[in-house]
């Protein structure tokens, strides 16, 4: 197989994929082309983005085709006429405290909001944005959450460690001097 072919080929699993798909997924799809060829053929697919509106990126553990950050305004005027489902202070704060500290439980989180989260916790769920991770060790064995996949791909974060300390955070929030 051609490296042009094999280029080809992974363009459109990716692009018709409904999320990013993995190297080992691509490697399955793909038994007669090598692990080799085909992260050479993904570099060259990535050069080939370069200079255009989309770009070939690695998120969430695996590729995905998807506009250029630079062009989101543009992005974002097409959308605006769309009715959104945007999430509540509420909802953001609650995933925040979640993606920072999981697994967490409900009364760890209401600990550090210092307001219920039943209501945040219930949309995150339905929204698929967390999910259960078990129970904690302890009386009453209460529900840990954790960030899911979901979360990383509609954040567009490769993984957890792409974000910002809390120490970055709390400079954002310090006075300027």
């Amino acid at each position: 197989m051609t490296l042009e072919t094999l280029k080809a080929i992974l363009e459109t699993l990716i692009y018709t994929a409904d999320e990013p798909l993995t190297r080992k997924q691509l490697g399955e799809l793909l038994p007669e082309a090598s692990p080799d060829a085909i992260e050479v053929a993904l570099a060259a697919l990535v050069a080939d983005y370069a200079n255009r509106g989309l770009v070939l990126r690695e998120i969430a553990g695996g590729w995905q085709i998807a506009t250029r950050p630079e062009l989101s305004e543009y992005v974002r005027r097409y959308h605006r006429s769309r009715p959104s489902a945007r999430l509540s202070l509420a909802a953001l704060e609650t995933l925040a405290v979640i993606a920072y500290k999981q697994p967490v439980t409900v009364p760890e989180i209401l600990e550090i909001r210092g307001v219920s989260s039943s209501s945040a916790i219930k949309t995150l769920l339905d929204r698929k944005l967390i999910t259960p991770k078990g129970r904690k060790e302890c009386v009453g064995r209460p529900i840990l959450y954790g960030t899911s996949k979901e979360f990383l791909l509609q954040f567009g974060l490769r993984d957890l460690s792409v974000l910002p300390s809390l120490e970055d955070l709390s400079e954002l929030d310090a006075p300027a001097s």
